[in-house]
């Protein structure tokens, strides 16, 4: 039985609360951005999350919009579902000890590329990921991420064959280690056992392949240990595209997953890019591959990673 989100008053929110007969809470305001931003980097549709996190869509709705007070356990279902913890869904992640608290304040107000050199810094001191290979030799691993549709597949394959390198598709990799499609994965086990076999198969990946181009899937910035692990071994580019090319190139190739099937379909697509782009851009590299045909794409790209680690132009 789903479970019922109330409005402050005891009751259950209705329309006219969301159309100003009344002023919404700052903090359930804030919340529920929090609950749209994550849905957006995990890339699950309102109705997926309602699904998993046992709750009426129209009430996961209420709670993306400020309306009506969610119980804490209907919170912990919905951290559940989104994969983190209810401390990240409430906003406060940093007080879970005087360390965390010092840390905190230490880095509060910094730049991006001050905390950028932080962690990069902390990474290589804990030898846990985290750091890249920026101050010193570049990896030959060549990591293409983004989301889907952005090439990967296609020019990580051409790249591969112009380097010499083998080229690792981690979705056929995570399926191999599943023995089932990433979808059955998804729908059988859920997300968490997804991101498991995710962590997996690159790691695999890492250890067998000293030189390699990866296509890695779009969502891989959804788990920041992983996406450390791939900070740390690989040379990361970032594949960009416009929404509309996304969304072309996904329906071109016959993907009719829920993303490319809803009738919301470029909002779904939209949301996700904007929830995961902060995560995209920690790539050393970016490439535009909607600012100009494919062999003019590969020629960036080929001229970018030759030059990263140091190959010659031919």
């Amino acid at each position: 039985m789903s479970s019922t989100i109330l409005h402050p008053t005891g009751l259950a929110p209705t329309a006219a609360d969301d159309d100003g007969g009344e002023a919404k809470n700052p903090f359930l305001v804030a919340l529920g951005e929090r609950v749209r931003a994550l849905r957006a980097r995990r890339g699950m549709t309102r109705k997926a999350t309602a699904l998993a996190a046992d709750v009426s869509e129209r009430h996961l709705a209420n709670l993306e919009y400020g309306i009506g007070n969610a119980s804490i356990l209907v919170l912990l279902q919905v951290a559940q579902a989104l994969q983190c913890s209810l401390a990240e869904l409430l906003g406060d992640v940093t007080t879970s000890s005087p360390e965390w608290l010092l840390l905190r304040e230490l880095l509060e107000h910094r730049d991006e590329a001050t905390l950028r050199r932080v962690r990069e810094a902390v990474g290589q001191m804990l030898g846990t990921g985290g750091g890249n290979a920026r101050t010193s030799a570049r990896s030959p691993r060549v990591a293409l991420v983004g989301l889907r549709g952005a090439g990967k597949s296609t020019l990580g394959a051409m790249l591969a064959e112009d380097l010499g390198y083998p080229f690792v598709e981690l979705s056929r990799e995570i399926e191999k280690f599943a023995g089932c499609s990433v979808s059955e994965i998804q729908g059988l086990y859920g997300q968490n056992a997804y991101r498991r076999y995710e962590r997996r198969a690159l790691e695999e990946a890492i250890q067998i392949y000293p030189e390699a181009v990866i296509a890695t899937p779009g969502g891989i910035v959804s788990d920041p240990a992983t996406f450390n692990l791939l900070l740390a071994h690989c040379t990361t580019v970032w594949l960009k595209a416009e929404p509309e090319d996304h969304m072309k190139r996904v329906l071109a190739q016959g993907d009719l997953r829920p993303m490319a099937a809803s009738r919301e379909a470029m909002d779904d697509l939209k949301g996700i890019l904007a929830g995961r782009a902060a995560f995209y851009s920690k790539a050393e590299l970016q490439l535009d591959t909607s600012a100009q045909d494919l062999q003019a794409s590969f020629r960036l790209l080929r001229q970018q990673v030759r030059d990263a680690l140091a190959l010659p132009p031919t």
